[in-house]
């Protein structure tokens, strides 16, 4: 079990009042705030959402820019033992409408930048009953909620008990994650599962105290959560940048003195597509955390002298596999099984979930022996839950082979789902935004390998009969329906898909086998750009 005095709000406070005026949290903005500061911001909001009457196990929405504000709203409802659901600050239509009446959330903060989607699905909203708007500056539109400003909902009143905190039990967040045969999925995260992607990051001499670890990873992640913690276990502080800035990554890390960093895989390529410079290397920057590695990580080494780590982890089951520390087996594998505490099992299996022989490829399963490190199930979905945790293990959907030495190797995905620079997309997702368009009959989509590692997002689209659409006509009907990071950059349109016999499914495999044809069009070689959220 993890100690209470190790969960990320129980720490704050230690450090609030053992380091008061240590360094906590610097924006790039400008702002920066103390350990005292953080934490007196934190408990002013869970007295807030106490006052508002929330309790342990109630759900409170957030959609908050990457920024101080995003860490206060979640360790404010932290404290009272609720769960926060936080969700990409890109949802817009069917998709936020469904996280808001699938979570039963009856309370949400909402940024007043994303108040103009709130208004355009608050008529399909079932439990929705308040509404904060933490940075409200101006008139707040007519919906049918209560509505306060972040200035209101912070006054000051009668003093409350705000207890003891969580425990290693409690839910820290609900996350969700790609639906790949239906809707999105609420990932229930207890706080020792939350905890695992901190010890992971495990060299002691990856940061040190006072220094600053720089990410761009926003709060409705895992990664992004655990950022803080991260930098709340070391005493150090955190340097947040709303969105990543391949011309400001690093006068960022010299500017804030950063020593360590977190980064994806594709953000790293495109660090290393930048022309190089005599002081690369001549920077703060000494231990670089990567997922999933680069083909070309020595190169992004020696070129920036830094070190480099890497591991494997989802949402689901914490960080099971790690590199040994900054000692890469090479450039292509995850790591190998953490050892020690919490004492994670992991198997390659075959679809009767038997182990398969070294070198065979497999799904990879996960369990632990301690309790609570592992997700506690999908939200209202008791089948998924089952269907993922049969037989005591729990199935990643992952392809996944191991050598004779047990370093992990990620193969592909075997359930239906796509990832484009960090971004989880449910393929149904996206077909389903698709085929909303009149002309369209039915739609597949797959993920086409991207130079700068993961994936792009490629819809194959069948019309109606009698039917004409232009690719850019179809693009300009997702943008204002869909988040960025979805909107397909390839787009084939097809007389019909290729279907089994039997039941009639997609042969996705088929799909992409030639992905990129002479058929294929190309959102970006188009000219075609999106509008920021």
């Amino acid at each position: 079990m993890v100690d209470r005095s190790n969960l990320l709000p129980q720490r704050l406070q230690e450090l609030a009042e053992r380091t008061p005026d240590a360094l906590a949290m610097v924006d790039v903005g400008g702002r920066r705030r103390s350990y005292r500061e953080l934490h007196e911001q934190v408990t002013r909001w869970a007295r807030g959402y106490a006052r508002l009457g929330v309790v342990a196990g109630d759900m409170v929405f957030t959609m908050v820019p990457n920024s101080f504000e995003c860490y206060d709203v979640w360790l404010g409802v932290a404290w009272l033992r609720a769960i926060e659901v936080p969700v990409n600050t890109m949802y817009r239509g069917h998709m936020l409408a469904y996280a808001l009446n699938d979570s039963e959330a009856k309370v949400a903060v909402i940024s007043e930048r994303y108040l103009d989607r709130l208004e355009q699905v608050a008529g399909e909203l079932v439990h929705l009953k308040r509404l904060i708007v933490p940075d409200a500056s101006g008139p707040l539109p007519d919906l049918p909620f209560d509505i306060q400003t972040g200035e209101e909902f912070l006054r000051e009143g009668d003093a409350i008990d705000l207890g003891d905190g969580p425990g290693d039990y409690d839910i820290a967040a609900m996350i969700y994650t790609s639906g790949t045969t239906g809707p999105s999925k609420g990932v229930l995260v207890p706080w020792a599962e939350l905890y695992q992607f901190v010890v992971s990051l495990n060299p002691a001499d990856s940061l040190a105290p006072g220094r600053g670890y720089y990410s761009t990873f926003p709060a409705c992640h895992v990664g992004g959560k655990s950022m803080l913690y991260f930098t709340g276990d070391r005493q150090a502080y955190l340097v947040i940048r709303e969105t990543f800035s391949v011309t400001e990554f690093w006068n960022d890390i010299r500017e804030y003195d950063c020593q360590a960093a977190g980064i994806l895989g594709p953000v790293a390529a495109l660090l290393m597509l930048a022309p190089p410079e005599p002081d690369d290397a001549q920077t703060p920057l000494e231990s670089v955390f990567m997922g999933p590695l680069i083909s070309d990580v020595e190169e992004f080494k020696s070129r920036f002298g830094v070190r480099v780590g890497t591991g494997y982890g989802m949402t689901e089951v914490g960080v099971p596999l790690t590199s040994d520390a900054f000692n890469l087996a090479n450039g292509r594998s995850c790591g190998r099984v953490r050892t020690g505490p919490p004492g994670y099992e992991v198997r390659i299996v075959n679809e009767h979930d038997e182990p398969v022989p070294v070198g065979t490829v497999g799904e990879f399963i996960v369990r632990s022996a301690e309790p609570w490190v592992i997700n506690a199930g999908y939200w209202k979905m008791p089948e998924k839950t089952a269907a993922a945790w049969r037989n005591g293990w729990f199935h990643t959907g992952d392809a996944f082979r191991e050598d004779e030495d047990g370093n992990f190797y990620f193969v592909d995905r075997m359930k239906d789902a796509l990832r484009r620079r960090g971004e989880n997309i449910s393929s149904f997702e996206v077909e389903a935004g698709v085929n909303s368009h009149p002309a369209v009959q039915e739609s597949a989509v797959i993920g086409v390998p991207s130079d700068l590692g993961e994936e792009d997002v490629k819809a194959i689209v069948v019309l109606l009969p009698s039917q004409t659409l232009e690719p850019r006509e179809l693009i300009e009907f997702l943008i204002p329906r869909m988040p960025r990071f979805m909107i397909p950059r390839y787009i084939e349109i097809a007389e019909a898909l290729p279907k089994t016999d039997v039941t009639f499914r997609t042969q996705k495999v088929k799909l992409r086998e030639n992905a990129l044809n002479e058929q294929t069009w190309d959102r970006e070689k188009a000219g075609i750009s999106l509008p920021r959220d």
